[in-house]
Parts: C-alpha cells; sequence; structure tokens
C-alpha cells in the first residue's frame, strides 16, 4: 500500500525541523565556545601569562561553581519561558535550615551529609514547588511569584538565623567545601587537585544535560517553551512538566546552599544576595533564548565560565567592581543581540 502524501509530508517537516534544531544547538554551544577562546586568549596576553596557570584556572572552576549550578535549574525554567527570582534567596534560607539541622541532630560524618542534604532539597524542592502552583494554576507571571518568593525566603532566613550566620559545628562538611579530589597524584605532576564543589558541577552538569536532551521529560520541556498550546494539546502534561522545573530549579539551589555552607562552615542569610541576576545572565550568555523553547545546559555552563573568566581577568588587573558591573552588563546585552542575530538566520 503507498503511503500517504500527508504523512511523507509530516515526516519531512519534522526531518527539517530537526536538522534546525541541530544547527541551533551547533551555532550555541560553538558560539560559547569559540568566545571562550577569545576571552581566554586576550586575557592571558593582557595579564601576561599569569592567568593560564593550573592554580589560577583551578580558581576560576571553583569560583563558578555555584553560579553554575544555580544556572542548571535556572536554563529549565528558562526554556519554558519562565523565570526563577527567588533562587538566590533559596540558597541562604537552604543554608540556614541546613546548618541549623546539623548542628540539633546526633549523627556524624557520612550520614550527617546525607541527612543534611535531603532537608537542604526538601526545602528548595518544596520552594520551587510553591513558586510552580500560581504559575500554572492561576497563570501567574513566572517574574510576580518568583519575586515573592524571593522576598519570603530571604526573610525567612534571616528571622531563622537571627540576622547572623548560623556557624556550624561538626566538620563533616570541610572536604565537601575546601577539598580536593586527587591531590597527591596531581600535585606529584605539579598540577593542583580538582575541588570537590568541581566535581560536583560536572556531576550535575552532565546528569541534567542528558535530561535536557536524551529523554521524554527534556523533549516536553522544550516543546512547551516553543509553543505552550501546541504542547497542550498534543497531549503534554503542560502543569506536571512546567511544576518539575522549579522543582528542578530549588533543588539546584538547595545544593549551591549545601556546598556554600560547607565553604564557609557556616549558613548565613546574606549569602546568596545577588546570585538570582548572576544565574540569569550565565543562562543568557550561554544562548538560552529567554522567550523560550531553546537552550542548553552545556552552553549554560560555559556561558557561567565566560563570566567566571571576565571577573577573574577583571580582578587580576585590579578593575574595581563598579567598572566589573559595566563589563558584565555590557556582555550580557551582547549576548542577547547575538541571541537575535542568530534566530533571524535561522529563520532564513
Amino acid at each position: 500500500m503507498a503511503e500517504a502524501p500527508g504523512t511523507a509530508q509530516l515526516e519531512a517537516t519534522a526531518e527539517a525541523e530537526h536538522a534546525r534544531a541541530a544547527r541551533a544547538r551547533l551555532l550555541r554551544t560553538g558560539g560559547a565556545i569559540v568566545a571562550l577562546a577569545i576571552v581566554v586568549t586576550i586575557v592571558n596576553v593582557f595579564s601576561h601569562g599569569a592567568f593560564l596557570t593550573p592554580g589560577n584556572l583551578t580558581n576560576v572552576l571553583r569560583q563558578i561553581t555555584y553560579n553554575a549550578i544555580l544556572a542548571i535549574g535556572q536554563t529549565f525554567v528558562i526554556i519554558t519561558a519562565g523565570i526563577d527570582l527567588s533562587v538566590g534567596s533559596l540558597i541562604e534560607l537552604t543554608g540556614v535550615v541546613m546548618a541549623s539541622f546539623a548542628n540539633a541532630v546526633p549523627l556524624q560524618g557520612f550520614a550527617l551529609v546525607v541527612a543534611t542534604l535531603i532537608v537542604g532539597l526538601a526545602v528548595g524542592c518544596t520552594a520551587g514547588f510553591v513558586n510552580a502552583v500560581p504559575v500554572v494554576r492561576l497563570n501567574l507571571p513566572p517574574f510576580i511569584t518568583t519575586l515573592a518568593m524571593m522576598l519570603m525566603a530571604r526573610g525567612l532566613a534571616f528571622k531563622l538565623a537571627h540576622g547572623r550566620p548560623v556557624a556550624v559545628n561538626s566538620t563533616a562538611f570541610d572536604a565537601m567545601g575546601t577539598g580536593f579530589f586527587l591531590q597527591g597524584p596531581l600535585h606529584a605532576l605539579g598540577l593542583p587537585g580538582i575541588p570537590i564543589p568541581v566535581l560536583w558541577m560536572a556531576v550535575l552538569v552532565a546528569l541534567f544535560a542528558i535530561l535536557l536532551t536524551r529523554t521524554r521529560f527534556g523533549r516536553y520541556v522544550f516543546a512547551i517553551g516553543g509553543n505552550e498550546e501546541a504542547a497542550r494539546l498534543a497531549g503534554i502534561n503542560v502543569a506536571r512538566v512546567k511544576t518539575l522545573v522549579y522543582v528542578i530549579s530549588g533543588g539546584c539551589a538547595a545544593i549551591a546552599g549545601l556546598l556554600l555552607m560547607a565553604r564557609f562552615e557556616s549558613g548565613s542569610p546574606n549569602t546568596g544576595i545577588g546570585s538570582e541576576l548572576q544565574s540569569i545572565a550565565a543562562v543568557v550568555v550561554g544562548g538560552t533564548s529567554l522567550a523560550g523553547g531553546r537552550g542548553s545546559v552545556v552552553s549554560t555552563f560555559f556561558g557561567a565560565l565566560l563570566i567566571g573568566l571576565l571577573n577573574n581577568v577583571m580582578n587580576l588587573l585590579g578593575i574595581e567592581s563598579y567598572t566589573q558591573d559595566i563589563v558584565l552588563g555590557a556582555v550580557i546585552l551582547l549576548a542577547v543581540v547575538a541571541d537575535e542575530l542568530r534566530k533571524r538566520y535561522l529563520s532564513r
């Protein structure tokens, strides 16, 4: 029996759309890598070779870890055409809760770390769920709902901590905050060890990149961001998927809160101030569209790395923080312009 013309046309359209998406991903990732290479080359020249040293590069990776983890969750939200302004406050709230919990329970060592992580994830994911409910049930703008959560979480963190950091009494978190992996073998080769937080970041980037690109859930996330109504008509449970992306964002904030608590040996209600803007900047610089439907966790990592490199070189050159903000703002603007130019190229 001959194949219906309509079926052949649909398959051809689907194949063309797949090729278009592949080109878009290649442009996003390739653009981020090229920009990164240019910045690294220029930076190394201006710093007289002080930038491309193992110690400095390790320091850069450690510095971007927390922003990159936040930006992973932010990527999922922004691909669905949403935004999460609460992640910085959730770092503070989960950090304070986890520090208080670690001081209150009679656990030690690995058991304490696992139990504390579970508590932090419960708080972060619950906050993400609360963020999602008004968005998916009442169709409220994510900007407003997550802004409200930002204020509530920060206020609750200050209230629980009585306005000051909560010091962690246990040493079980020391390795997670300041420890190194393979320090001995790498030191013998003249290289620093791999910071434990960097390992967390690498694992999370890999896992969530697979979730976004290789699973049905990831396809649903892209479909909702591209056209929410069409996704609903196609049978996708839009409310469930959008709820899960905000839960993922809250969970990523909790993990970042745990790593920061381990690094500073305390949970502070001031730790995450400005982190929400840094995470959004990493996502945008990485090429994820604020209009939704396009994005990549790997590109977001490169965006966070690019921002970290810029901050690092400006510190090496002794540039004051005010000028650093100007440069970061210009980079974000250029990233948005590049995204618009890329969309026009792909449409042609």
